[in-house]
């Protein structure tokens, strides 16, 4: 005989439902909500409705969703599950917002945590910089580089140099070598002692 998924009775419609029509709460013995996701979304709708309403703000209209599908409030769009994280924790087991707009959200945050900079900074950074990398004058720059001691943002690059001033470990000296000897002039080091070398001057 096949295993059976258990079932669970929802207090606000009554009816008998999978587990998996119940979002997470640890508080419960069972640890799922007494409510099934369906009701307490319903619920969430009328509170806020009901909150808004007596402080006097506008209520957003309520648009109909075939079912599969969630409206994101970022970008107004409806889009088909999956188009959503999935978020145990939430009403309906979905994200908030679309994977579309946390993706522009994570950008926004990355940008502003470890640069300090707006996506309109970024932009304006670009513009300066005629929209190419600042050292090949030629790909696509998509990667703001800083500097690693004083944090200072110092432009945007393409993926080829950015990688480049990586591995030469963001020292003038090694990158001053290697344009001479790309140009023909060879610096090899002369041996002064054992283990210790001298470079020309």
């Amino acid at each position: 005989m096949a295993d059976e998924t258990p079932d669970k009775p929802c207090s606000g419609c009554g009816r008998s439902l999978p587990l998996s029509a119940f979002a997470r709460d640890r508080n419960r013995r069972d640890g799922l909500q007494a409510r099934c996701r369906e009701c307490v979304a319903e619920y969430s709708a009328q509170h806020y409705r009901r909150r808004r309403e007596a402080i006097g703000k506008p209520v957003r209209e309520r648009v109909d969703v075939p079912p599969g599908h969630k409206l994101c409030r970022t970008c107004g769009e409806v889009k088909p599950h999956s188009e959503w994280h999935r978020n145990a924790s939430a009403s309906d087991g979905l994200s908030t917002r679309c994977k579309a707009c946390r993706a522009v959200r994570g950008r926004q945050d990355h940008l502003k945590r470890q640069y300090g900079m707006t996506e309109a900074e970024r932009d304006e950074l670009l513009a300066s910089q005629r929209g190419v990398c600042c050292i090949c004058l030629a790909a696509l720059p998509e990667h703001v580089d800083h500097c690693h001691k004083t944090g200072r943002v110092r432009g945007v690059l393409c993926f080829s140099c950015n990688a480049a001033l990586g591995q030469f470990k963001d020292r003038p000296d090694v990158m001053r070598r290697a344009a001479a000897y790309v140009e023909g002039i060879a610096w090899k080091p002369t041996l002064v002692a054992p283990g210790v070398y001298q470079l020309p001057s």
